[in-house]
């Protein structure tokens, strides 16, 4: 599309929330600090092969002890909000029980530069950072884990809920599943296949059960949660495939979607039976906590995915996430499908297509489907690219010339906006914002630090923040919208 900063300012509506978002655990550092607990991704990473490079998030970019650095980097941005994620191993170490003061004194710190800066705080319950006692004890195949996170919830409503504007509950539950305990390439590493599926459904019923805590607390704040969509199309025609994309749909789009939006999971083919049997008796007392009212759904978006029907080697960016081990190129003959890549589309350095199209796609079906869907908010979204500092020939100073990462945000930015416009395909979208991934290069999961995703270049070994072309150029926008907003004012 090739918008400039000043068509793309012009197409944001005023009310919209531009805003960036982080993991704790993908930022923070400071692991064995100030009381905080281990989670299931410290044991994870600390296996051998599960990370490339054998990477940890021990200091990550250090942003336990770095935070006011971090904020000004978000003030002299000029976003209107912060998504960030709270440490729960931070704040509750053994995931139940005696909370850390340190971890909470951490955020109250975090929230109150925030707000003195006129940005909004967007805070995540849950993202994917489980203490490790509740890990051991089963994590999410556990259903106890959802009345920990439940407990949890209040347990920060009493603490920040004065001050967070938004809560989500978990983020992407889909990767957590299809990841951790389906593939086992990232933590908890159970590699169950069609037996994650109880993980899937503690999860949401964990959400659930946590927006009753922060309801019951009276938080001001709005309440929601972030799921990952990717739209799948079939890599050929016939029966077969179609119903391959049917149980894909299902295991990467409306498990996760149709008990919150809906208050059930939704019929399916019952060649699929065998799958995906455990979606078959669900107590109606599950589904009724799994629904309750929501304030904003979130949606975050990547690519699409495209299914053929039998074993193969997987090679779609969704089937071979963030720089896993070699095998897991190799055929799954346990799957009934497997992923096929885009040859049509440029691609990010994780091989992951480049489509912005396909995010109008993913929001005129989440409007189709769920025709009484809460405002949308786009909670993340944005790309790695290889990204090499050069000395500016003008200021000698360092710079990333991240001009691919631009035109992906811009393309993806406008898809948003152009979609859920009057006329659009999603108009009846309402769309309130877009956060993007990530405000500082960090720990990628099991890609360690091979994959660069933020608008500020992290130098890992001395910590230094160099602000890329891609934080300059959102900064125009921001600045641009303001200046707009004031000569309304005016």
């Amino acid at each position: 599309m090739g918008m400039t900063p000043q068509s793309l300012a012009a197409l944001i509506p005023p009310d919209f929330t531009l805003g960036v978002a982080t993991a704790a655990f993908q930022i923070e550092g400071a692991v064995a600090e100030d009381g905080r607990g281990p989670s299931g991704w410290d044991a994870f990473s600390q296996q051998d092969g599960h990370i490339v490079n054998g990477d940890r998030a021990d200091v990550a970019c250090d942003h336990y002890h770095r935070m006011p650095e971090d904020v000004e980097l978000l003030h002299a941005l000029g976003v209107d909000s912060y998504r960030f994620s709270l440490s729960w191993p931070r704040i509750q170490p053994d995931g139940r029980g005696q909370v850390n003061q340190a971890g909470i004194d951490f955020y109250d710190r975090l929230l109150d530069q925030l707000l003195e800066r006129g940005i909004s705080p967007m805070c995540t319950l849950y993202h994917w950072d489980t203490p490790l006692p509740l890990e051991q004890a089963g994590g999410w195949l556990n259903r106890d884990t959802a009345y920990r996170l439940a407990d949890f919830a209040g347990l920060a409503a009493e603490a920040f809920g004065d001050r967070v504007h938004r809560w989500v509950t978990i983020n992407e539950p889909t990767t957590v599943t299809l990841n951790g305990y389906a593939l086992g390439i990232h933590a908890p590493g159970y590699p169950g296949l069609f037996e994650a599926l109880p993980a899937a459904h503690h999860m949401i019923l964990a959400h659930g059960l946590s927006i009753q805590a922060l309801r019951s607390a009276n938080v001001p704040g709005e309440l929601g949660i972030t799921n990952v969509y990717s739209p799948v199309v079939s890599a050929r025609g016939g029966f077969a495939n179609d119903l391959m994309v049917e149980l894909f749909d299902i295991l990467h789009n409306a498990m996760f979607s149709d008990p919150v939006l809906l208050g059930r999971y939704s019929d399916f083919n019952p060649l699929l039976t065998p799958f995906l049997h455990y979606l078959t008796d669900v107590s109606p007392e599950d589904l009724a906590i799994m629904s309750q009212p929501l304030d904003f759904y979130g949606l975050n978006y990547y690519f699409p995915t495209r299914i053929a029907p039998g074993s193969g080697p997987n090679t779609g960016p969704d089937a071979i996430p963030e720089g896993v081990p070699e095998h897991m190129l190799e055929d799954s003959p346990d799957l009934p499908f497997h992923i096929t890549g885009w040859p049509q589309y440029d691609r990010t350095a994780f091989g992951w297509p480049i489509a912005p199209e396909y995010l109008a796609v993913a929001l005129t079906e989440m409007a189709n489907r769920y025709p009484g869907l809460p405002p949308v908010f786009i909670t993340e979204g944005g790309a790695s690219f290889p990204d090499v500092v050069v000395q500016d020939a003008l200021t000698l100073e360092p710079h990333v010339a991240d001009v691919n990462r631009i035109s992906y945000l811009g393309d993806h930015l406008a898809a948003a906006l152009n979609a859920t416009a009057p006329g659009g395909p999603a108009e009846s979208i309402d769309l309130r914002g877009y956060y993007v991934w990530t405000l500082m290069d960090n720990f990628e999961w099991a890609a360690g630090y091979s994959q660069r995703f933020g608008l500020v270049y992290v130098d890992f070994e001395t910590q230094q923040r160099i602000p890329k072309s891609s934080y300059n150029w959102l900064q125009e926008i921001t600045s641009l919208r303001a200046a707009d907003t004031s000569s309304l004012r005016r």
